[in-house]
């Protein structure tokens, strides 16, 4: 069966405990196939964990009262056409007015149920929320979700997974985390081509199953990706990278070069890449 991630950020772990260390995370609106119900492996039956599949092939443990598991609530969110939130944070009021209250705040990536602007209130957009509730967000916030690629032309492609990495400029470095409120290195790769509407492995490595395939490091072009033993960055042109590191200094997302001419060159890495990867020319999504 289907279920719905009905918080904001859903945490997702490798055992059915919160003691585990972040694995992933689910933003509001996405779904996932649930493979089994599991008690906590602390509190035993005193807390409920699904053990979840994601669209990308990710497996984990989410706590069930983070999601929606109500077969036709599912369904009928299935059913709504969705947009997907680019506002780093974006608010659902219950009216279409700065003064309305908030009834769900969503991150970036995260899904809403479109419905119509209001023709009373430019700007304003009507959503539906997870649980069947309606509410208002600025209509700027909102982007259509792309479940394929969203163009043939590479060109553009390109500089929109550039564009999309570099709105994460400045955000904390989070464990599994792949929001604007934290976010680690395979987050911000996986994150900018998902909104692009290609799932890509969730980790720092080629897998076998994937579109993304390994290239010469000198064909190398924006958009591309550049993996390290445990690490990945998108190549941004000129010899810069943008990734996401918990490096003491940087904290989070920031931008390196491969030059050591450059003043942002960061001299332990360009000597152990190991692989450079992409989905173009070699695409099949």
């Amino acid at each position: 069966m289907r279920a719905v991630a009905a918080r904001t950020i859903c945490p997702v772990r490798e055992e059915p405990s919160s003691r585990m260390p972040l694995d992933d995370e689910l933003l509001y609106g996405m779904w996932v196939e649930v493979l089994r119900e599991a008690p906590d492996r602390e509190e035993g039956a005193g807390m409920s964990w699904l053990h979840i599949k994601t669209p990308y092939g990710y497996e984990g443990y989410c706590r069930k009262e983070d999601l929606l598991t109500e077969s036709s609530k599912v369904e009928a969110w299935e059913q709504g056409s969705k947009c997907v939130v680019m506002q780093p944070y974006a608010d659902v009021l219950d009216q279409p007015k700065v003064q309305g209250v908030c009834m769900e705040s969503v991150t970036r990536g995260g899904r809403l149920v479109v419905l119509g602007p209001d023709p009373e209130k430019e700007g304003w957009i009507r959503v539906g929320l997870v649980d069947g509730r309606q509410g208002y967000t600025r209509e700027k916030f909102l982007a259509p979700l792309h479940e394929t690629a969203f163009t043939e032309k590479e060109e553009a492609f390109r500089e929109r997974l550039v564009e999309l990495a570099r709105g994460y400029l400045g955000t904390q470095y989070r464990w599994g985390g792949k929001s604007p409120l934290g976010i680690d290195c395979s987050g911000l790769t996986s994150m900018c081509y998902m909104l692009c509407g290609v799932y890509i492995y969730r980790n720092a490595s080629i897998k076998e199953g994937f579109p993304v395939k390994e290239i010469p490091f000198e064909e190398k072009k924006p958009g591309d990706l550049l993996y390290f033993p445990g690490h990945i960055a998108m190549y941004i042109g000129n010899d810069k990278y943008i990734h996401s590191t918990g490096r003491n200094g940087s904290d989070g997302v920031v931008i390196n070069s491969l030059n050591p001419a450059h003043e942002d060159y960061r001299a332990d890495l360009p000597g152990i890449l190991e692989h450079t990867g992409s989905i173009f020319g070699v695409r099949n999504c």
